[in-house]
């Protein structure tokens, strides 16, 4: 399990020189699309955590909804995350072929990050990120949605900022990744107040 400092600190997933967790013929999005709330959306991922929970089994520790689609009321991007946790993310043979026989596809694989994965569904879109037991990302992600659910302020907050980094992003050419970095600032100033809330981090 992910020890309280690790949950609370923000280390990026830096990579080696020259080493890149795109697979070939994948790369980040570019064109960022910020939808309003779509009531369609928890329906969307519990049709694919069926569709996972019935490929993977047992194998499946846990399977969570996060991200702005998780939120009632937040725009979004119209893309389903969910964080699904197995045993040991570097053993794909455990995982990736179930999943590409339901329509996933490996697109980011970063063994010097908690063993973290990205696959992609097209129907609905989705980005299943796959981690261990040991990664704090997937605590991270539960603190920062429940912490949206019931603060509509905080909600609102991060709708202006994506917004804002959206259209700065587009306009600049900016891919997926670069939008990510120009919301980051507010991201991590909702997580401190969330953190604090619930007793990880003082005042």
């Amino acid at each position: 399990m992910p020890s309280r400092t690790e949950i609370v600190s923000f280390i990026d997933s830096a990579s080696s020189p020259g080493v890149t967790p795109w697979l070939p013929g994948a790369a980040p999005v570019v064109g960022i699309e910020i939808t309003g709330p779509d009531p369609a959306w928890p329906r969307h991922y519990g049709d694919l955590a069926g569709r996972i929970r019935l490929a993977l089994g047992w194998r499946v520790l846990q399977l969570e909804h996060v991200g702005s689609t998780s939120v009632p009321g937040l725009a979004a991007k119209p893309v389903i995350d969910i964080d699904l946790t197995v045993a040991d993310p570097d053993r794909e043979q455990d995982y990736r072929p179930a999943l590409e026989q339901i329509g996933f596809r490996l697109v980011i694989r970063e063994p010097w990050w908690y063993g973290h994965r990205v696959l992609v569904n097209d129907e609905p879109l989705c980005n299943l990120h796959v981690s261990g037991f040991d990664s704090p990302e997937p605590v991270k992600h539960r603190i920062f949605r429940d912490w949206l659910r019931g603060n509509p302020a905080e909600r609102d907050r991060y709708a202006e900022a994506k917004c804002q980094a959206a259209s700065a992003a587009n306009a600049a050419g900016e891919h997926v990744m670069q939008y990510n970095a120009r919301k980051q600032q507010v991201i991590r100033e909702i997580y401190h107040r969330a953190f604090v809330a619930a007793g990880l981090l003082q005042k």
